[in-house]
């Protein structure tokens, strides 16, 4: 069984190595990939070597948003056969310590995520994966939407967290991949005004065709424009995807008096300016999260009963063999590239 896997050698440079097939445990599948997608983590991973206090040690495989199909499973497992469509969730948490045990397993401290120092990736023709964390796919969900089900859980997971309603206006700073399904998210729950603000027009224009008022933040002032948006008020929910200084402050300072602010995606390492005043005087309710739990099978279901349209999120795809190339382009390019898959075969 023929095994090739992309190598992160040095920032910015990838080569194919052959390498073994991986043997399963009792309790795994061994699951054949047809499709990843390109995180903004495998590209800061990429590019910088490290996110935060995750270091990678070259070589490092990438890759963690993806779908495949089962070529065989241990003798544990009851959940899935062979020739079963799956999304792998990408991180399988120890199932014993205070966190697991309590319901919050994306907070365990010996989870193994693909693509997060020192686990490997999934950039391969097959990985090994514990079955409870492979979700069969229905047929009319294809393998592009399989691998896309893991970022879609981070948009279902900051919906939930703010509360999204009926009703609701909701305001989401970013548009990039996770700022796109986190609008899914919150027109799915019932959101009747989403208003998104980033500075690449190609990611606002996407956002513009699923349904979201848009506004380029180098056209004026974001604080102005919500205000007019939402009749002075401001948005009962905020989502920042985006976790720079200048729109963690305007989270505060747009979320309307008894709202929340969710804090998604966390890019500067520390807040200068934070007004304090406004959480106090708008009883705001401010939280974070960090990646998702027990979210798959709701996302899965809303993809294949036609609530959630995510595919129109992807603007390139590319062939396995091209993925040094893909990576490359997405960097280069990051103002026409809104979401990049690899598709095997």
């Amino acid at each position: 069984m023929k095994n090739t896997a992309v190598y992160l050698t040095a920032p910015s440079q990838m080569e194919f190595r052959e390498i073994p097939a991986p043997d399963i445990k009792p309790d795994e599948v061994l699951v054949k990939l047809a499709a990843v997608g390109i995180c903004g983590s495998d590209v800061h991973y990429y590019t910088h070597g490290r996110i935060g206090d995750f270091i990678v040690e070259y070589p490092f495989i990438l890759g963690h948003e993806c779908a495949g199909t089962v070529v065989s499973k241990g003798d544990a497992v009851t959940n899935l056969q062979v020739g079963d469509r799956v999304a792998l969730e990408p991180g399988v948490p120890c199932g014993r310590c205070e966190f697991c045990l309590g319901g919050h397993y994306n907070l365990c401290p010996d989870i193994r995520f693909f693509a997060t120092p020192p686990v490997q990736g999934c950039l391969m023709n097959y990985v090994a994966h514990q079955a409870q964390f492979a979700f069969k796919l229905p047929d009319q969900v294809s393998f592009i939407e399989g691998a896309l089900v893991e970022p879609l859980a981070i948009g279902i997971s900051a919906a939930l967290t703010g509360g999204v309603r009926l009703g609701d206006t909701v305001l989401i700073f970013g548009a990039g991949c996770i700022g796109l399904v986190t609008l899914l998210a919150a027109q799915a729950y019932g959101a009747t005004q989403v208003i998104v603000v980033d500075t690449i027009d190609k990611r606002l224009d996407v956002a513009r065709k699923i349904g979201a008022v848009t506004f380029n933040a180098k056209s004026g002032d974001v604080l102005a424009e919500v205000k007019r948006l939402t009749g002075g008020q401001g948005a009962r929910v905020v989502i920042d995807c985006a976790g720079a200084n200048a729109t963690l402050i305007q989270s505060v300072q747009a979320a309307k008096a008894g709202g929340s602010v969710v804090w998604v995606g966390l890019a500067a390492d520390a807040v200068n300016g934070l007004p304090l005043a406004p959480i106090s005087t708008k009883e705001l309710t401010i939280r974070s999260i960090f990646r998702y739990k027990n979210i798959y099978p709701t996302a899965i279901a809303a993809i294949a009963g036609g609530k959630i349209d995510i595919s129109g999120i992807v603007s390139n795809r590319y062939r396995f063999e091209e993925t040094p190339r893909a990576y490359a382009e997405t960097v280069a390019n990051i103002q026409n590239i809104v979401k990049g898959v690899i598709i095997f075969d």
